[in-house]
């Protein structure tokens, strides 16, 4: 291993294993971060890499193991991605989605501060934060009224990584990420569980998806490209904050009818709503204005709406098949 190192935190997720690859493109010695004893059960997402990267043990409950990763590693840059991403969960523990969430990321940057000041950070911070915003799109100034447990978290460590920055000069960025998707995202999202149903449907295997509300408008891109947003953050000469999204609003239930039209189906055949899965109706509809990634990254996003849900679904199609559907 040589050139650059980095550290990433969340590198068995989606969005680890794509900044793994990029990063292992350009050249960098790439270490991720993992629970412990967790590496020889499987690195998720980053499987496939796991002969070009090393590991190292941490975990978000545990802050000394993160300030000892640090210390250890002293990487040039330091991606940290990994947070429980289950709102509802927040919910029933926001003690410890607090503590995994805002005290794990102060105490990266904690440690950056005392042992690696050089490392440049990044912070994977949520359009969640905004919740009931009072405008659409979304900037970077835009105030934040967060709406649960899981985006008060995301909002005090962004502000965290703002407010070390400016006191103690860490080259530190928070990126407000909002909705991104791939063929690594796992079953749980809605996005996968309209895909998944579409190829299943497709290929006999059930009739119907049950959805919530299909008016629900959100931001969604490929998570390679908010990946290398990111990564463009941390080569500035300044440190800020960018919000990385498409800008382009879709609903649902557009999802669905994209989803299901890319195997030649009709969508409202096959969806069944369930009033009990809806949420709250949004003040303002999560679009997030990323201008300034534009003209300060030159970041642009490079996969549309409908290359990234139909490479869901044929990803889905094929995965059904090998299992063997026919």
């Amino acid at each position: 291993m040589g050139g650059r190192r980095a550290l990433i935190t969340g590198i068995t997720g989606q969005d680890g294993s794509y900044l793994a690859e990029l990063l292992l493109a350009e050249g960098y010695e790439v270490h991720g971060m993992v629970r412990p004893g967790s590496s020889e059960r499987g690195l998720g997402s980053s499987e496939h890499l796991r002969e070009r990267i090393a590991t190292i043990e941490g975990d978000l409950l545990a802050p000394q193991s993160l300030r000892d990763a640090v210390t250890t590693l002293r990487p040039d840059e330091l991606y940290h991605l990994a947070a429980p991403s289950y709102v509802p969960a927040s919910w029933e523990r926001p003690a410890e989605t607090l503590a995994a969430i805002a005290g794990a990321t102060a105490a990266l940057l904690e440690a950056v501060r005392e042992h690696s000041p050089a490392t440049r950070i990044f912070v994977a911070a949520s359009a969640a934060m905004f919740g009931d915003a009072p405008e659409s799109p979304q900037s970077e100034q835009t105030p934040c009224r967060p709406r649960n447990p899981y985006a008060t978290a995301k909002l005090a460590a962004h502000q965290l990584t703002g407010q070390l920055r400016d006191h103690h000069g860490l080259f530190a960025c928070s990126g407000i990420l909002y909705n991104h998707e791939s063929v690594r995202r796992p079953d749980a999202f809605v996005t996968r569980h309209i895909t998944r149903a579409a190829a299943r449907i497709k290929l006999g295997l059930q009739q119907k998806v049950t959805l919530g509300d299909l008016h629900a408008v959100r931001d969604w891109s490929f998570a390679g490209d908010i990946m290398q947003g990111a990564w463009l953050a941390l080569q500035q000469e300044q440190a800020r904050d960018y919000i990385l999204a498409s800008g382009i609003p879709h609903t649902v239930s557009q999802l669905a009818e994209t989803a299901f039209a890319y195997v030649g189906l009709t969508a409202s055949d096959h969806i069944e709503v369930d009033p009990a899965l809806r949420r709250g109706v949004e003040a303002a509809p999560p679009v997030g204005d990323a201008e300034q990634a534009r003209r300060l990254l030159g970041w642009e996003p490079s996969v549309s709406f409908d290359e990234l849900v139909g490479g869901m679904v044929d990803a889905d199609l094929q995965a059904l098949r090998a299992d063997g559907a026919s």
